[in-house]
């Protein structure tokens, strides 16, 4: 079992930057890939960006690249997600999810809010 915990959300400025923590229980490094998504109110929750524990492969949604950078310590079972050049429509709750033999994430932490204001 995994235990997934998010911390680093806050209210910014748009044009700023938070980085997002998610510390695991278990070892983040046997993880086939770790991922973070968000949901903003009235929307579905949505992909944001994974890392690939193998070869250490990075994926991102088109309406983040070039401003969010996914990374990992897996010295300290923590994944990150820092965010640059905020906008008010990144506002969501932002979830990390471990994916552990790639057929799908099955854990999730309990969300860190993200609020951009204009």
């Amino acid at each position: 079992q995994v235990q997934l915990v998010e911390s680093g959300g806050g209210l910014v400025q748009a044009g700023g930057s938070l980085r997002l923590s998610c510390a695991a229980s278990g070892r983040t490094a046997s993880m086939y890939a770790m991922g973070w998504f968000r949901q903003a109110p009235g929307k579905e929750r949505e992909f944001v960006a994974s890392i690939r524990e193998s070869g250490g492969r990075f994926y991102y949604a088109d309406s983040v690249k070039g401003r969010f950078t996914i990374s990992r310590d897996n010295a300290k079972n923590t994944v990150y997600l820092q965010m640059n050049s905020l906008k008010p429509e990144d506002t969501a709750v932002y979830y990390c999810a471990a994916d552990p033999k790639g057929y799908g994430y099955t854990y999730w932490g309990q969300g860190t809010q993200v609020t951009v204001s204009s």
